[in-house]
């Protein structure tokens, strides 16, 4: 029996029982749709997430105050730690060959005001260097103007939102806003962004540095945003900055600092094992569809009896019987996995529809692993049946004609 033969029998096999064929394609289009669609989401999600960190700016290096050892937990985000960062340790930073721009950074809450309108916001003190080390982009007007970092101007920067609430019928550039009891005017409008990781600049008032530390009546920094020359200088960026602090709080290391690679990289590994896990849970339809197939081909080998006892009779081998059955049960894997992938590929563009901003796509690995994996399901759920039917004696299995 040639291959050939073998697969248009089993063709022939599938066709004559229409009832039996679309039930098991079912069960394993379901198995396969729900495989891609959960690797999509996971694989989607961790490339969004990785993609946030690395819009954070290009070889970004944070030094946060306090450290692990130190504060005996997770650096904090409010309150105190055991040495404040201050605006002399960050221009001291800068003695590094390795640095190529520094932003201090302070960060508070307060009610901003403008002709009458007043709303709550965060407010941000920093310098001419945020716009490089963030990757901001200008509307309209400038950004913080080329100053010493302890120079306190009275000018502001404000986010798309801002403008639109607080100067929906005039022209921000030039007004003045109130920020708490000072007045600030506005020198540039920032465009338009989306949320990174969690930061949201449309809803943003940012002034220089010295001037929020006046303003919330602090000599402390929320954090130093650095960013290095190159990706190969970021490690001695580093131990250049540890060595630096170091110095100036008396022989103590009291600082974290976080790399923008290993942040991308710690979450690139967990997402990439929760890809795993969500396709193996996704995997479990498929095993039942697996079970499926292997108890209806047992039943179509207690069916088809007389016609494995004749083909044994003309002397078809146990090996080509049982490969009779395989490509039977391989060609209904195959066809629930093409319309598995057809209704997977649906439900991606529906996802597209509900969320046009999440990047919802199916890797290629996703895609050939999820044909794989269903075709590899119906060889192995197709083993028994197939082999029991090799194993049949031709004269018994005749004799029940």
């Amino acid at each position: 029996m040639l291959p050939a033969d073998t697969f248009q029998h089993a063709l022939t096999s599938i066709k004559s029982q229409w009832l039996r064929t679309v039930l098991i394609i079912l069960a394993m289009s379901i198995g396969v749709t729900s495989v891609t669609v959960l690797i999509s989401l996971s694989e989607s999600a961790r490339t969004y997430i990785v993609n946030e960190f690395e819009a954070l700016g290009t070889h970004l290096v944070i030094v946060l105050p306090g450290r692990t050892e130190t504060t005996g937990g997770a650096p904090p985000v409010f309150g105190e730690t055991p040495r404040d960062l201050t605006l002399d340790d960050a221009e001291s930073l800068s003695h590094s060959p390795y640095i190529a721009a520094i932003a201090p950074l302070t960060i508070g809450s307060a009610p901003v005001t403008a002709a009458g309108l007043e709303r709550e916001t965060n407010v941000f003190g920093s310098t001419h260097e945020l716009l490089r080390v963030r990757h901001l982009t200008m509307a309209q007007g400038s950004f913080l103007p080329k100053t010493e970092s302890n120079e306190a101007l009275s000018v502001c920067i404000i986010g798309q939102t801002i403008r639109e609430q607080l100067f929906a019928n005039t022209s921000a550039l030039g007004q003045w806003l109130r920020i708490n009891d000072r007045r600030f005017r506005v020198v540039g409008i920032l465009a338009s962004e989306d949320q990174s990781v969690g930061v949201d600049f449309d809803e943003m008032v940012i002034i220089p540095v010295a001037s929020a530390q006046a303003l919330f009546d602090t000599q402390s920094l929320f954090r130093i945003l650095i960013e290095t020359k190159s990706r190969d200088a970021m490690i001695k960026a580093v131990d250049d900055v540890k060595k630096i602090i170091k110095l100036r709080h008396e022989g103590e290391e009291d600082i974290t600092i976080i790399t923008q690679d290993s942040v991308v990289s710690a979450f690139n590994k967990i997402l990439i094992a929760l890809t795993i896990a969500v396709a193996s849970i996704g995997g479990i339809s498929l095993i039942v569809a697996g079970v499926l197939v292997m108890n209806v081909m047992l039943v179509s080998v207690t069916q088809r009896t007389a016609e494995i006892g004749l083909l044994k009779a003309l002397g078809a081998s146990q090996t080509q019987v049982q490969w009779l059955f395989l490509a039977e049960a391989v060609l209904l894997s195959l066809a629930g996995a093409l319309v598995g992938l057809l209704f997977g590929q649906l439900a991606i563009a529906l996802l597209h529809v509900v969320y046009p901003k999440f990047p919802i796509e199916l890797p290629n690995w996703g895609l050939l692993s999820a044909l794989g994996v269903s075709i590899l399901t119906g060889l192995i759920f197709g083993v028994l049946p197939a082999r029991k039917a090799a194993r049949l004696d031709p004269i018994i299995a005749l004799a029940k004609r």
